[in-house]
């Protein structure tokens, strides 16, 4: 497969974790920070900013307009705003297709996911045309991906995160959802 441009917004333990293990693929990446900047050549953007930083942050990005975003912003520690959810706030304001990955996954194992017997799960929700794309980077970034419905569920994904946090111990963990048999 080719390789895809992708724009990272935000550099942090998400931004900059997926940025790796996406060039380790092949992928071409570009990490914006705070001072923002030109996302016209990306084939998809990745969101991974504070939630309640995500309009500030697209904000200072150009280029945005239509593109498939994937949003991997948290609502850690409250939620804010009006949207029915931080993925609809990135629709807004790109107009394209989004999806909702990468938010339930622990940033501190992102370099021993390949070390894995068997691959961790990543689950997801996207409208149908972000589908593709962000099954090819989940599984590009070393884990299965779990589709858990369309857009119209990212609130509720959203709100799921409490689950995970309540059983991960210091560090993280991975998890892995497969049919009888795949273990």
């Amino acid at each position: 497969m080719n390789a895809m441009n992708i724009v990272t917004i935000g550099r942090g333990q998400i931004g900059g974790g997926l940025a790796r293990l996406w060039r380790a693929a092949g992928h071409d990446v570009v990490e914006l920070g705070r001072e923002g900047g030109d996302a016209s050549a990306a084939d998809v953007v990745l969101v991974a900013v504070p939630g309640a930083k995500i309009s500030e942050a697209l904000d200072r990005v150009t280029g945005l307009a239509g593109k498939t975003a994937i949003d991997a912003t948290n609502i850690l520690p409250t939620r804010h705003g009006d949207f029915p959810s931080y993925a609809d706030e990135v629709k807004s304001i790109t107009g394209g297709p989004v999806a909702k990955s990468f938010n339930m996954n622990f940033s501190a194992l992102f370099g021993q996911v390949r070390e894995q017997r068997v691959r961790p799960s990543n689950w997801y929700v996207a409208d149908e045309e972000a589908r593709e794309v962000t099954e090819r980077l989940i599984r590009d970034a070393g884990y299965d991906p779990v589709r858990v419905g369309d857009l119209s569920r990212a609130r509720d994904f959203e709100n799921a995160v409490w689950l995970l946090m309540g059983i991960q111990p210091v560090g993280g963990v991975f998890y892995r959802f497969a049919r009888p048999g795949e273990l």
